[in-house]
């Protein structure tokens, strides 16, 4: 959370501030998570873990989307945004490890660059983290999930970033969520996002 909240010190409202590098890729990966919802009902309600600046949130509303949003993040700082930007929509500050706070459920959950950086965790700390938090959210789906890691199939690996094969995902998926999933890196960038759905998708 420091780390983050440094970013946004640093740089603001902006991609920097939620520090992805560029402001392209960053909306690449907003249509990638939403590619989630796809055959999905109308008016979907979606659970946004880790949302930052709310970022997903314009991209949802630059591009007309009827979705339910609700965001979510650990962050005083981000939440307190969030909720000055877009006073009408529902935020949530909490820890979904600590105090999962939530008594509800949602057609979907997103959790867009949440496991892409270490932030000074050791390997198999950050994959205990990784575990947890997908298995908690992935409780509070009705239909399905989705969240990006770097991928191991890339020129050199950097020691601050959270890369993960595919053969070790598919273990801890198939065995702990669900049968039903599918990885997608067809978008151009060092990383790869995981869809996990509850039952079948025909999408």
């Amino acid at each position: 959370m420091r780390h983050y909240e440094a970013c946004l010190d640093r740089h603001g409202d902006s991609h920097r501030g939620v520090d992805w590098p560029n402001p392209q890729d960053a909306e690449t990966r907003y249509a990638v998570m939403l590619d989630l919802l796809a055959g999905g009902p109308d008016d979907a309600s979606l659970l946004d873990v880790g949302c930052g600046a709310g970022h997903l949130l314009e991209h949802i509303r630059r591009h007309d989307r009827r979705i339910a949003y609700t965001g979510l993040d650990i962050s005083p700082a981000f939440v307190e945004l969030c909720r000055r930007k877009f006073p009408e929509q529902r935020f949530l500050c909490l820890d979904l490890l600590a105090d999962d706070g939530l008594d509800t459920t949602f057609d979907y959950v997103v959790m867009n660059g949440v496991f892409t950086e270490r932030v000074g965790l050791a390997d198999a700390e950050m994959w205990d983290f990784f575990t947890r938090l997908v298995e908690r959210a992935f409780d509070r789906c009705r239909l399905g999930i989705a969240f990006n890691v770097m991928s191991k199939h890339v020129d050199w690996e950097r020691a601050d970033l959270f890369h993960v094969s595919y053969d070790r995902m598919a273990e801890f998926v198939g065995r702990r969520l669900s049968r039903h999933y599918r990885f997608r890196a067809d978008y151009g960038l060092y990383e790869f996002t995981t869809y996990v759905f509850r039952a079948p998708n025909t999408a």
